[in-house]
Protein backbone atom coordinates (compact mmCIF):
# COMPACT_ATOMS: atom_id res chain seq x y z
CA UNK A 1 0.00 0.00 0.00
CA UNK A 2 1.15 3.46 -0.85
CA UNK A 3 2.40 5.28 1.85
CA UNK A 4 3.54 8.58 0.81
CA UNK A 5 4.22 10.29 -2.68
CA UNK A 6 6.13 13.59 -2.99
CA UNK A 7 8.60 14.98 -5.71
CA UNK A 8 12.42 15.38 -5.46
CA UNK A 9 13.40 18.39 -7.26
CA UNK A 10 17.38 18.54 -8.73
CA UNK A 11 18.73 21.74 -8.07
CA UNK A 12 22.82 22.80 -8.48
CA UNK A 13 22.25 24.62 -5.44
CA UNK A 14 20.33 22.42 -2.70
CA UNK A 15 20.60 25.30 0.31
CA UNK A 16 19.41 28.26 -1.92
CA UNK A 17 16.56 25.76 -3.55
CA UNK A 18 15.81 24.95 -0.16
CA UNK A 19 15.26 28.54 1.19
CA UNK A 20 13.44 29.36 -1.76
CA UNK A 21 10.32 27.03 -0.16
CA UNK A 22 10.55 27.53 3.48
CA UNK A 23 10.91 31.60 2.78
CA UNK A 24 8.17 32.31 0.45
CA UNK A 25 5.78 29.25 1.22
CA UNK A 26 6.71 28.25 4.85
CA UNK A 27 7.45 24.92 4.19
CA UNK A 28 10.14 22.98 7.10
CA UNK A 29 12.97 20.95 6.57
CA UNK A 30 12.41 17.45 8.21
CA UNK A 31 16.03 16.64 7.47
CA UNK A 32 19.11 18.23 5.91
CA UNK A 33 22.25 17.90 4.43
CA UNK A 34 24.61 19.37 2.20
CA UNK A 35 23.07 17.42 -0.85
CA UNK A 36 19.80 16.69 0.05
CA UNK A 37 16.59 18.75 2.38
CA UNK A 38 13.24 17.28 2.67
CA UNK A 39 10.67 19.91 2.99
CA UNK A 40 6.99 19.71 4.69
CA UNK A 41 4.44 22.37 5.46
CA UNK A 42 3.40 22.25 8.58
CA UNK A 43 -0.45 23.71 7.50
CA UNK A 44 -1.07 20.76 5.11
CA UNK A 45 1.64 17.67 5.37
CA UNK A 46 2.45 18.83 1.67
CA UNK A 47 5.97 17.34 1.31
CA UNK A 48 8.74 17.80 -1.79
CA UNK A 49 12.58 17.04 -1.49
CA UNK A 50 15.50 19.43 -3.03
CA UNK A 51 18.58 16.76 -4.40
CA UNK A 52 22.19 17.31 -5.69
CA UNK A 53 21.83 15.91 -8.93
CA UNK A 54 25.58 14.67 -8.58
CA UNK A 55 25.07 12.99 -5.34
CA UNK A 56 25.96 9.35 -5.82
CA UNK A 57 22.82 7.95 -5.39
CA UNK A 58 21.50 9.07 -8.62
CA UNK A 59 22.08 5.99 -11.60
CA UNK A 60 24.29 7.33 -13.89
CA UNK A 61 23.21 9.79 -17.06
CA UNK A 62 20.71 11.21 -14.61
CA UNK A 63 22.45 13.59 -12.98
CA UNK A 64 21.17 16.49 -14.44
CA UNK A 65 19.09 19.86 -12.87
CA UNK A 66 15.34 19.50 -12.91
CA UNK A 67 13.31 20.92 -16.10
CA UNK A 68 10.30 20.25 -17.47
CA UNK A 69 8.39 20.27 -13.89
CA UNK A 70 5.83 22.52 -12.68
CA UNK A 71 4.77 22.41 -8.58
CA UNK A 72 1.95 23.30 -8.19
CA UNK A 73 0.63 24.98 -4.37
CA UNK A 74 -2.59 25.80 -3.96
CA UNK A 75 -2.92 28.97 -1.38
CA UNK A 76 -6.43 30.82 0.26
CA UNK A 77 -4.77 34.29 -2.02
CA UNK A 78 -2.77 34.12 -4.61
CA UNK A 79 -2.64 38.07 -5.16
CA UNK A 80 -1.41 38.76 -1.71
CA UNK A 81 1.56 36.06 -2.24
CA UNK A 82 2.30 37.48 -6.01
CA UNK A 83 2.41 40.71 -4.61
CA UNK A 84 5.06 39.34 -2.22
CA UNK A 85 6.96 37.27 -4.52
CA UNK A 86 7.49 40.07 -6.90
CA UNK A 87 8.84 42.58 -3.92
CA UNK A 88 10.74 39.88 -3.13
CA UNK A 89 12.14 39.88 -6.71
CA UNK A 90 11.59 36.23 -6.92
CA UNK A 91 11.54 35.83 -10.79
CA UNK A 92 8.07 35.81 -12.86
CA UNK A 93 7.67 33.62 -15.17
CA UNK A 94 3.77 34.34 -16.17
CA UNK A 95 2.25 37.20 -14.58
CA UNK A 96 -1.03 36.98 -12.23
CA UNK A 97 -4.34 36.14 -13.81
CA UNK A 98 -7.69 34.16 -14.08
CA UNK A 99 -8.01 30.68 -16.15
CA UNK A 100 -11.29 29.98 -17.50
CA UNK A 101 -10.64 26.40 -16.36
CA UNK A 102 -11.20 27.91 -12.74
CA UNK A 103 -7.89 29.11 -11.57
CA UNK A 104 -5.75 31.98 -11.11
CA UNK A 105 -2.17 31.95 -10.38
CA UNK A 106 1.21 33.31 -11.27
CA UNK A 107 4.31 31.24 -12.25
CA UNK A 108 7.90 32.12 -10.64
CA UNK A 109 10.60 30.19 -11.17
CA UNK A 110 12.83 28.87 -8.05
CA UNK A 111 16.68 29.19 -7.77
CA UNK A 112 17.03 25.37 -9.43
CA UNK A 113 15.21 26.74 -12.54
CA UNK A 114 12.29 24.77 -11.12
CA UNK A 115 8.48 26.25 -12.14
CA UNK A 116 6.09 27.02 -9.27
CA UNK A 117 2.52 27.47 -10.21
CA UNK A 118 1.10 29.54 -7.14
CA UNK A 119 -2.92 28.94 -7.89
CA UNK A 120 -5.97 29.71 -6.08
CA UNK A 121 -9.13 28.21 -7.37
CA UNK A 122 -11.56 30.26 -8.43
CA UNK A 123 -15.48 29.22 -10.34
CA UNK A 124 -14.71 27.68 -13.44
CA UNK A 125 -16.49 29.02 -16.94
CA UNK A 126 -19.69 26.99 -17.72
CA UNK A 127 -17.70 25.34 -21.07
CA UNK A 128 -15.06 23.76 -18.21
CA UNK A 129 -17.38 22.93 -15.74
CA UNK A 130 -18.62 20.12 -17.42
CA UNK A 131 -15.33 18.88 -17.51
CA UNK A 132 -14.67 18.37 -13.91
CA UNK A 133 -16.18 14.76 -12.67
CA UNK A 134 -18.94 15.65 -9.82
CA UNK A 135 -17.94 12.56 -7.76
CA UNK A 136 -14.11 13.80 -7.12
Amino acid sequence: MLRSSYPVLCAGDVAASAEFYREHFGFEATFESDWYVSLRHPATSSELAILDPTHESMPAGYGTVARGVLVNLELDDVDAVAARLEAAGVPVVQSLRSEPFGQRHIIVRDPGGVLVDVITEIAPSPEFLAAFRRDA
